[in-house]
């Protein structure tokens, strides 16, 4: 089962977040966490709330019955995508006005788990066994 996190507009640009969703994408979710605490970035603080939401998403689906702990959780995609860019002037020497490009962007993170559920090998149980039905 995976859960999907996202954040809209994030107040950076997408080259600054991608640097840093390349060094957690495909990792457990424990060891991107070390990554992220252990990161200079900005945008490590801001995967780090994500990572976090994506993880409360996922026990969520369960209703709360699983932890997270339990089913070796990692990060299965992780990508950043442009947002809308904020365009602003400046005023530049001999009465000239320079343009200012505020870049924006969009985080994506989905997280599955690598060992199956108990209710998923319930569900599979039952589908394999034949129904019998009274002549």
């Amino acid at each position: 089962m995976e859960a999907v996190a996202r954040i809209k507009n994030c107040p950076m640009s997408p080259r600054k977040m991608r640097l840093v969703v390349d060094n957690i994408r495909g990792k457990k979710v424990g060891d991107a966490l070390n990554i992220l605490r252990f990161t200079k970035n900005e945008a490590a603080m801001w995967l780090e709330k994500l990572l976090l939401s994506a993880v409360a998403n996922w026990e969520y689906k369960l209703d709360g019955a699983e932890s997270a702990d339990d089913f070796n959780l990692y990060i299965k995609r992780a990508f950043v995508d442009e947002a809308a860019m904020l365009k602003r002037f400046r005023p530049a020497t001999h009465g000239r006005a320079a343009r200012i490009h505020k870049r924006r962007n969009h985080v994506t993170l989905v997280v599955e788990n690598r060992v199956p559920l108990k209710r998923d090998q319930a569900h599979e149980a039952q589908e394999e066994t034949p129904v019998e039905t009274e002549e």
